[in-house]
């Protein structure tokens, strides 16, 4: 029997890992790549076309290198945990080159559209048709994985800015926002209080004038540097903690890490606390603002209610005149225009099973990855997508009925409404362990840790105490990989490696204080009686 076809789109982080799963179940990708290179969002450019995504030059990753590798090849252990965009697009180039992914790229081809087969019922093919250098071609698939992304469409609401049309400074998206060079001495407000708002605001007061932050409902501030100079998300996410807060009540973990953020400063004090919980909205990473909000760098101000020819009137009815710049980090929207219809978005709302399969389909060729927002890391939960895609494409996993698709996505739309403030960003809100564990079992790859605990107690340790690394669902199942138990068990060597350049005379060596066994206190007590324990591993 001939190997099924596989058209991915896009070679990004989502679209390099879908190539690989393609690989590994004997599928044969095709990739189209509209660019003329590896890494979607994170690929740096001076000047990129309309509609693509695009990166500032400073970006670094606000996600650490154990958390966001592919799960089957682990990041150098001497580069930085969080990386450049430089050295992330370093790590990805060696991965396609150490699994040979390019052979499978068509680069500088857009897709123009994808559509049924006039026997798609009985097939599941596709016609897709692509263009390279004006030319266009129909080729024929068996199955479509989308990996486009969401950061397609610059977002910039200025029907909700009165005024912005007659204002004289110069206003744009943050997706056109480069360095800091052009803005020395200017008078600067950024509206958006997400990551790229925040991290623009904080480089550009190192040049400008003054910088104002426009935040119309504040955000919780979490910081890359944890407990004890840790990364933060090696230390928040782990099966432990996972277990505390499935066991206790969202209002408790919300007063726990609410009592953490404002520890290292008082949120109200600085101007950005909201109203909404922090589990209510996706936070913001900065390990810099309270630093150049103290400093007076940054001064944080309600949402502009109108903007005059030269000034801006905030909500609060403050005035700021002789504004030079606005900058709009205001998110992105994202649409599929290639299929046609097939995959209707309304206010950044989709209707897909787990977030990946359009139900309606007759046949299960066609599943969207990557298309969500976690509290957590994109890539390795993008990679799992991939696995699980790859295995239904093929016949190994099947998708329920149409009716048990459509009440999932109602159940999971439901829980989005009912916990996060009511914004487009909060329409593809996944919790990153619970979201991998979920996709894992329909893969068969989720660690099972009764089994572990039982035949390697030093490994089941460090998959339930330890972080959440990728590594974990490489241990067993479809896609075993024989270097998963060891990349486990020296993650926290990986952690430190970098961290070394001097080495100090008290220097013990001793990873035991990392951060990940610091609980919230009744966690302790829960944790210790067998019956709880037994019930979270039989999950």
């Amino acid at each position: 029997m001939a190997r099924k076809r596989i058209a991915v789109i896009g070679a990004g982080i989502s679209g390099m890992g879908a190539i690989k799963c393609c690989l590994d179940e004997d599928l044969e990708p095709t990739c189209f790549e509209r660019n003329d290179d590896i890494g979607g969002l994170w690929k740096f450019q001076k000047n990129p076309s309309e509609k693509r995504p695009s990166i500032y030059k400073s970006v670094t990753i606000n996600t650490s290198k154990e958390m966001m590798c592919f799960s089957d090849f682990p990041v150098p252990d001497h580069f930085p945990n969080y990386m450049h965009n430089c050295k992330l697009m370093e790590y990805f180039r060696m991965y396609a080159k150490h699994f040979g992914l390019l052979n499978y790229i068509q680069f500088k081809t857009k897709v123009e559209s994808v559509r049924k087969r006039p026997d798609f019922s009985i097939s599941g093919q596709w016609d897709v048709v692509v263009e390279t250098d004006g030319i266009q071609k129909t080729m024929v698939f068996d199955g479509i994985l989308v990996c486009s992304g969401h950061h397609t469409d610059p977002h910039l609401p200025l029907q909700s800015f009165p005024g912005i049309e007659k204002f004289e400074g110069s206003y744009f998206h943050s997706r056109e926002y480069k360095s800091p060079e052009d803005y020395v001495g200017k008078r600067i407000i950024v509206v958006g209080i997400g990551n790229s708002g925040v991290d623009i605001a904080v480089e550009l007061s190192r040049v400008a004038k003054q910088v104002f932050l426009s935040t119309r409902r504040g955000s919780w501030i979490l910081h890359r540097v944890w407990d004890n100079g840790y990364p933060m998300d090696s230390s928040f996410f782990t099966r432990f903690h996972h277990f505390l807060w499935k066991i206790s009540t969202t209002a408790a973990i919300n007063n726990y890490l609410e009592k953490t953020v404002n520890s290292r400063f008082n949120h109200s004090h600085y101007g950005l606390q909201p109203q909404h919980r922090l589990l209510s909205q996706h936070p913001t990473v900065s390990d810099d603002l309270p630093n150049h909000i103290i400093s007076g760098k940054v001064q944080v101000k309600p949402n502009v209610k109108e903007f005059t020819e030269t000034d801006a009137i905030f909500d609060d009815d403050t005035v700021e005149e002789n504004i030079d710049v606005v900058i709009f980090a205001t998110g992105y929207s994202f649409s599929f225009p290639f299929l046609d219809g097939l995959i209707a978005v309304t206010d950044n709302e989709v209707s897909l099973y787990k977030l990946m399969f359009p139900p309606d389909l007759e046949k299960p060729t066609l599943a969207v990855i990557g298309l969500i927002q976690p509290l957590g890391i994109i890539l390795p939960i993008a990679e799992l997508q991939s696995r699980w895609a790859a295995r239904v494409f093929k016949g190994l996993s099947k998708l329920p009925s149409v009716k048990t698709m459509k009440a999932d996505i109602a159940q999971r739309k439901t829980a989005m409404e009912k916990r996060y403030v009511k914004t487009a960003r909060h329409t593809i809100q996944v919790d990153h362990t619970e979201y991998m564990d979920e996709i894992a079992t329909l893969v068969g790859v989720k660690p099972n840790l009764f089994f572990l605990f039982l035949s390697d107690p030093k490994l089941a340790m460090e998959v339930f105490f330890g972080p959440c690394t990728p590594y974990q669902y490489r241990l067993q199942g479809p896609g075993k990989w024989d270097g998963a138990r060891r990349a486990i068990l020296t993650q926290k060597e990986r952690i430190i490696k970098p961290l070394k350049t001097r080495i100090t005379s008290n220097d013990n060596h001793s990873t035991s204080g990392l951060p990940w066994t610091k609980l919230v206190p009744f966690g302790l007590a829960v944790l210790a009686t067998g019956l709880a324990y037994f019930r979270y591993i039989h999950w």
